[in-house]
């Protein structure tokens, strides 16, 4: 069974960073995106970044230049370094993963279980 952690949440003062983990545990074979979502009160869930498995990055525009999203593929995690945080940057974050699990052929998608970040003075 395939299951993504996350952790690193936490309150933060505006301009203040933080780094969020996402580690992806049980029968991998392969993973290819991983990816960061948030969702604020009363929004819709948003993509913050994407990576593929050969590095390539994409980011909203909210966060360029702020955010930085980075793998560690020998342990299936994935980072995602915020500066200068804001407090429109509030809300649950949540990694997303398209695995393939030991034993099948197909990828499938994963979400994690969130982490709250909290920027406030």
């Amino acid at each position: 069974q395939v299951q993504l952690v996350e952790s690193g949440g936490g309150l933060v003062q505006p301009g203040g960073s933080l780094r969020l983990s996402c580690a992806a545990s049980g029968s991998i074979f392969s993973i290819n995106s991983m990816d960061w979502y948030r969702q604020a009160p009363g929004k819709q869930r948003e993509l913050v970044a994407a990576s593929t498995s050969s590095g390539r990055t994409v980011y909203a525009d909210s966060v360029k230049g702020r955010f930085t999203i980075s793998r560690d593929n020998a342990k299936n995690t994935v980072y995602l370094q915020m500066n200068s945080l804001k407090p429109e940057d509030t809300a649950v974050y949540y990694c997303n993963a398209d695995i393939r699990p030991t034993g099948l052929s197909r990828l499938s998608n994963y979400w994690g279980q969130g982490t709250q970040v909290t920027v406030s003075s």
